[in-house]
């Protein structure tokens, strides 16, 4: 039996139905991150600090959060990954797609592709459009600064 025949046979409520890892990757990865901040910078220390009044009666070395090994790029990787996520999400969002799992008609335009075509080098830039009517002001040409405006030379 083909792949084909097998969506057909599906229920419109299954088809809707995703993988749970596709659709909370993004959630489970902020939890993740502030988890691991909140064990490396509040409870741990506190921690650290216990075992050693309990064990030697003083705090003898403070705790060094481990996440900042390495110059802090573990955070670094996280923010990335966070913030491309969500970057893609709000790309989701705006075509159109939900929690649900249905594909949209319209792709979602990769990374860093512009969203509106620029003009090729060289072509004029587009005219700013008025707003509610307005009349459309020339602009004035630059004054030259203390010097006299030249005449415009002729081609050659």
């Amino acid at each position: 039996m083909s792949t084909a025949e097998d969506y057909a046979k599906m229920s419109n409520s299954e088809k809707k139905k995703e993988d749970w890892m596709n659709s909370k990757w993004r959630p489970l990865m902020g939890y993740v991150y502030m988890l691991t901040c909140i064990m490396d910078f509040v409870v741990f220390p506190v921690l650290w600090s216990l075992v050693q009044v309990i064990a030697g009666g003083e705090v003898k070395s403070q705790w060094s959060p481990i996440t900042l090994q390495g110059a802090g790029l573990f955070h670094m990787a996280m923010g990335a990954i966070l913030g491309i996520a969500a970057y893609g999400r709000t790309q989701e969002k705006l075509n159109g797609a939900n929690n649900g799992g249905i594909a949209t008609a319209t792709p979602t335009p990769s990374f860093g592709a512009p969203a509106v075509s620029t003009p090729a080098f060289g072509a004029p830039a587009p005219q700013p459009v008025p707003a509610f009517g307005a009349p459309v002001a020339k602009p004035a040409p630059a004054p030259a600064f203390g010097a006299p405006q030249q005449p415009p030379h002729p081609e050659i």
